[in-house]
């Protein structure tokens, strides 16, 4: 079968490699339909952040189940799955409080164990989310990176009837912007640096955006004045700057999930930390995607939101391609950041 192959001097390879076998009874053989790439994919690929190499990453990626372990009863050949990443143990104090996200003894698809941006890959049935008849193979790719957004909402006791604001309109956020909205959010701000991630935020249903570069973090709280309480502030892009604002653009006691993973230390000035007192913030850690029952809620909401037609993804896609064509749009990010999702066809 072919796969994409990651090599440690940071350059991809299509390379025929030997189809992967089920070895376990708890396990299935998917042939892949759409793999997506994440975000953290990029350091792995370009700045030595991969556990091993030569690796194949990928873990957002739906596909067809072909073949089953005996164990499997869950699935049918067939089967339409969306890859559920993470394989906790299970076992652990924090997975007995189905704290999933935080297990310390998992394992990863895709990062840890090899992954999706191949023609087949075998996973654990626990690895699969069944998708419903209505959802298309290019939504199930979609997921994971939704899931993320979802994860953060759920932890601060979801949106319905409430203000949120998210900051960083790249594909996270964008996707975390139209869960708010499936959730009944009653208002949905986001704020960008890059105009045409506004426009497209405004295309894809916000109610307001804003521009972070060209206004100040006290215009853009005025604006938000008339939404600061049951607000939810939602931070995506993970920088320092962005987390600061967050804080600092964030209404009384609103729940400030931080989201973005950062690459460098965040210090925050005797004001901004000031305000996280003074208007009495609430401050949400959010770490993957995953609650009980397991996968999660994340997981069957989005799958509902699909099925409802609540989700837009045409404008978030910025390639899709085959092997050779796939290798060569994220071989020309040069490690830099995708303006949109790239996927893999293997249809």
């Amino acid at each position: 079968m072919k796969a994409v192959v990651v090599n440690d001097e940071g350059t991809l390879s299509v390379e025929d490699i030997e189809m992967p076998k089920i070895t376990s009874p708890d396990q299935i053989l998917v042939k892949v339909a759409y793999c997506g790439l994440c975000g953290s994919d990029i350091p792995r690929i370009f700045h030595h952040g991969a556990h091993f190499y030569p690796i194949t990453l990928g873990h957002e990626f739906s596909g067809t189940v072909v073949e089953m372990g005996s164990d499997v009863t869950e699935f049918e050949i067939g089967d339409l799955i969306s890859c559920v990443p993470l394989l906790p143990c299970f076992k652990c104090d924090e997975c007995q409080k189905h704290y999933y996200s935080l297990c310390k003894h998992y394992t990863f698809v895709g990062s840890r164990i090899t992954g999706g941006l191949a023609q087949y890959i075998v996973i654990n049935k626990r690895n699969a989310f069944k998708l419903p008849k209505s959802v298309s193979p290019i939504e199930g790719a979609f997921f994971e990176p939704m899931t993320v957004g979802m994860h953060a909402l759920l932890l601060a006791d979801g949106c319905q009837n409430k203000n949120v604001v998210i900051v960083g309109g790249g594909t996270i956020g964008l996707l975390a912007m139209q869960c708010a909205k499936a959730m009944g959010a009653k208002f949905v701000a986001v704020l960008d640096i890059n105009q045409e991630r506004l426009d497209l935020a405004k295309k894809l249903g916000a109610d307001a955006v804003y521009h972070s570069k060209n206004m100040t973090a006290s215009a853009i709280y005025e604006a938000l004045m008339p939404h600061r309480f049951d607000q939810v502030v939602l931070e995506t892009a993970g920088t320092p700057a962005t987390v600061s604002l967050a804080i600092e653009i964030a209404g009384a006691r609103a729940k400030v999930g931080l989201i973005g993973t950062m690459h460098h230390d965040v210090t925050l000035s005797e004001k901004t930390f000031g305000m996280i007192l003074r208007k009495e913030l609430e401050i949400l850690g959010s770490w993957m995607n995953y609650s009980a029952p397991w996968p999660g809620k994340e997981w069957q909401l989005v799958s509902q939101f699909f099925v409802d037609g609540k989700i837009r993804l045409d404008e978030l896609i910025a390639g899709v391609g085959d092997f050779n064509e796939f290798t060569q749009q994220v071989s020309a990010l040069n490690g830099h950041p995708m303006n949109g999702k790239i996927l893999l066809n293997c249809i």
